[in-house]
């Protein structure tokens, strides 16, 4: 007997007849012996539709403790539907709010990390021979309330239950197949992989790709979860995300785009130690993520720093940065919102001369304008204009992949 957890996301349960289908992919591994774990999204479009309706109360949103309170709802329903659609099929199953689960988080309500998982309550409900349905994307906090981890949390809660259960494999399932190297639904071309490590899985999630999410790619990698990506409509094999993977001829594995990206620069710095300290130091207090960064060459005793951050911060990157220009008594700021970030990844790419070349060239080739480059040892990544990300994607993947 082994334990399998299985994650379906909110378009895998959208309406009734997928919600059918999924339940007979549940009881169906159910009668092979194992015991099942389910972990599952809100439906369809449901977390979207709750933060309109929140907008319409509360332009500005309204506190981030009731924000989550009301998109915890969202998992509820489907979990709980999805309990009834395995209870008329004639199987044992409970259904698991998060907490119930032992989801223990901490304080940052929208984007809560997990601090622990008591597991007791579902190693009960296994010993009953119950089907497990948990409503992924949330836990509980310290002060008892109800709390959500981020977007594609619940990737996040399917990976933390396989790591504190031990359990033998943990099957993401998505409404494409696979991991490809590229997005096949836009990408002519794109390729199915039958493997991948955790290193490049990360960067790609990282980087943009929808597939999974990035900080349940972290955890599987931390606690060696063995990863499959999967159809929820098709019943064929997926992707393994593992350590280590069979060498492949294909030295690039994927490109991926991101466009919730903003370029802001800070225009006549004081070219003088401890700047680019102060400047970086406030913008991690206001809990700012920042990517790719680039400073001039000093000039007149001035230079300048621009650096990407997620498109969702750019406002409260600004505004940070406004509460020190007296003190760095810099120009100005300029923030650039119609950005997007393309990127390759694949391990080793370090050793091989040429690879940034050909991206370059096929950019080119396009008539894309690279407005800034990062790279690392498994991954290169430009920043152009958001128009053409598409456009870039495509180029880059006809170049390198084939």
């Amino acid at each position: 007997m082994s334990l399998i957890v299985k994650k379906f996301g909110g378009s895998s349960v959208a309406d009734a007849e997928r919600v059918f289908r999924v339940a007979s992919i549940i009881t169906e591994e159910y009668k092979k012996g194992n015991d099942v774990i389910v972990v599952v999204s809100a439906q369809g479009d449901t977390t979207d539709d709750l933060l309109e309706k929140a907008y319409e109360i509360n332009p500005d949103g309204g506190s981030k403790r009731e924000i989550d309170m009301l998109l915890t709802a969202g998992e509820q329903i489907s979990i709980a539907l999805l309990a009834m659609a395995i209870e008329k099929l004639g199987y044992p199953v409970i259904s698991l709010l998060g907490w119930q689960a032992g989801f223990q988080t901490d304080a940052n309500y929208g984007i809560a990390r997990i601090r622990d998982i008591n597991a007791e309550r579902m190693r009960a409900e296994l010993a009953k021979r119950n089907i497990i349905i948990v409503a992924g994307f949330q836990g509980i906090n310290k002060y008892d309330d109800l709390t959500t981890l981020g977007r594609g949390g619940s990737d996040t809660s399917a990976v933390a239950i396989a790591a504190a259960m031990k359990a033998d494999r943990c099957q993401i399932y998505t409404d494409v197949d696979g991991v490809y190297s590229a997005d096949p639904r836009k990408v002519t071309g794109a390729k199915k992989m039958d493997e991948i490590t955790y290193d490049e899985m990360l960067e790609l999630a990282s980087l943009g790709a929808q597939v999974l999410n990035n900080r349940s790619v972290e955890m599987a990698k931390k606690y060696n979860v063995e990863l499959e990506v999967l159809s929820s409509i098709e019943p064929k094999p997926g992707t393994i995300v593992k350590e280590n993977v069979k060498m492949e001829k294909t030295l690039i594995r994927g490109v991926a785009k991101d466009c919730n990206v903003a370029r802001i620069s800070i225009i006549g710095l004081n070219d003088t130690p401890g700047v680019a300290f102060k400047l970086f130091n406030q913008l991690a207090q206001a809990k700012i993520n920042v990517d790719i960064i680039l400073q001039s060459v000093g000039r007149d005793g001035t230079k300048d720093i621009t650096f990407t951050t997620p498109l969702t911060q750019s406002k409260d990157a600004m505004a940070a940065l406004e509460r020190i220009k007296d003190t760095l008594q810099f120009k100005e700021i300029i923030s650039d919102n119609d950005c997007a970030k393309v990127s390759i990844v694949g391990a080793g790419m370090e050793s091989h001369p040429g690879v940034a070349a050909k991206m370059f060239e096929a950019i080119y080739d396009a008539g894309i304008n690279i407005q800034m480059i990062s790279t690392s040892e498994i991954k290169i990544s430009v920043l152009i204009d958001a128009k053409y990300a598409d456009k870039a994607v495509q180029a880059v993947h006809d170049k390198l992949i084939g």
